[in-house]
């Protein structure tokens, strides 16, 4: 079975360096006017981005949220109109609107942009960066709320008024005016264990971050088990860097690069803010160094065949990236679909260039071998019927 190609969208800046994702590490990103080495997140750089992905033939492009970047429902709103097929996975954080109101905003985005909204739930991991938006829930809290979030838009989308009332969540009589065509898939990653109750009652796709396979496996098939005591079955997704060149050689060179142009106080604030987090998939991904964040050679961050953890000395969430020649990527593409993912969301730095070196150099590889095809075709609008 292919699999299915995402690209990222790096909505609070980019760089030929690795920039921070996570707490303090965002102010990083407000610079780039004044540094001089940065690209900032304005609707013509991210127009370019968006269509390199699109004419290198990526399904859709993730876009994440926080009080670091740009919104995120906004900013793809805007891209819809540069862009003709790509599609666009909107992170948001169900805690901070009304579970009505996210579904009626799904409806109108699925009509006005032809089908082409994913949807990326983010419960929130980081206490502080919850608290920035008035969220002061426990984490078992925000995930229990998530859930009740969920079947409130589930429902809202079903053509009936749907009345709720939960723990954090009540309702009466939710619907929207028409339910959008198709239905977004819903992705949603967590480690904990009440993050898992959530993906296996409600997501479509349960994301993962890239750790070496064999813990990849396992979580795969944890979710599968718990999603069949659902009577579900869930698509699996990773969410990875790349850094592919013609040879293996070209491509380490690059990451010993990366690795030189972090500034070691960067990586000290980005160390503290990640050390800090509730999330257990930051806590797995910090675990793959080994408590170490000082290094001189790219090679000693490589936690498995051609898998480098540099990216998150100073980067949150997904901190680890392929890295190597287009074969080798592909290789270790190869390896996760064997092991149950349907779906890769990669992204590189910076991500015209390396949108463009997917493209060219891995993705005829995963073509050969029979892991990719094209993109399938957003849907044709809808018209929408003119009101009397």
């Amino acid at each position: 079975m292919p699999v299915t190609l995402h690209w990222f969208l790096p909505t609070s800046g980019d760089a030929r360096t690795v920039l921070g994702a996570l707490g303090d590490a965002g102010a990083h990103h407000r610079r780039a006017d004044r540094d001089g080495g940065e690209r900032p997140a304005d609707i013509a750089y991210l127009g370019q981005i968006a269509r390199a992905a699109e004419q290198s033939g990526f399904e859709a492009c993730l876009t994440p949220t926080g009080s670091w970047c740009e919104d995120a429902w906004l900013t793809t709103a805007a891209l819809t109109q540069l862009t003709t097929k790509l599609k666009f996975l909107v992170a948001f954080r169900p805690g901070l609107l009304s579970p009505t109101l996210a579904a009626q905003m799904a409806a109108t985005y699925q009509r006005l942009s032809g089908g082409r909204l994913l949807l990326n739930v983010v419960t929130g991991g980081d206490k502080t960066e919850q608290e920035r938006f008035g969220d002061y829930l426990s984490k078992d809290e925000r995930y229990a709320r998530t859930g009740e979030f969920l079947d409130v838009v589930r429902n809202a989308w079903s053509g009936e008024p749907y009345d709720f009332h939960g723990e954090h969540v009540q309702v009466s009589g939710a619907l929207v005016p028409e339910p959008p065509d198709p239905i977004p898939g819903i992705y949603f990653g967590g480690s904990s264990p009440a993050a898992l109750d959530v993906a296996a009652r409600h997501a479509d796709v349960y994301l993962t971050w890239g750790e070496p396979p064999e813990l990849v496996r396992e979580k795969v098939e944890w979710m599968r088990r718990l999603a069949a005591a659902q009577g579900r079955r869930l698509r699996f997704g990773l969410r990875i860097h790349t850094l592919s060149r013609d040879t293996s050689e070209e491509a380490w060179r690059h990451a010993q690069c990366l690795l030189d142009g972090l500034d070691p106080a960067t990586v000290a604030r980005a160390q503290a803010a990640m050390g800090a987090s509730e999330s257990t998939g930051q806590q797995r991904m910090t675990a793959l160094r080994g408590g170490r964040t000082s290094y001189a050679d790219a090679h000693e961050l490589e936690v498995s065949p051609n898998l480098w953890s540099g990216v998150g000395l100073v980067r949150g969430g997904a901190g680890t990236a392929l890295v190597g020649s287009h074969e080798e990527v592909a290789d270790r593409l190869e390896e996760y679909a064997r092991i149950g993912i349907d779906e890769f969301i990669l992204s590189g730095y910076p991500h015209v260039e390396e949108a463009w070196s997917f493209g060219e150099g891995v993705m005829p590889v995963l073509r050969r071998r029979g892991l990719y095809g094209e993109p399938s075709p957003a849907p044709a609008p809808r018209p929408v019927a003119a009101s009397a």
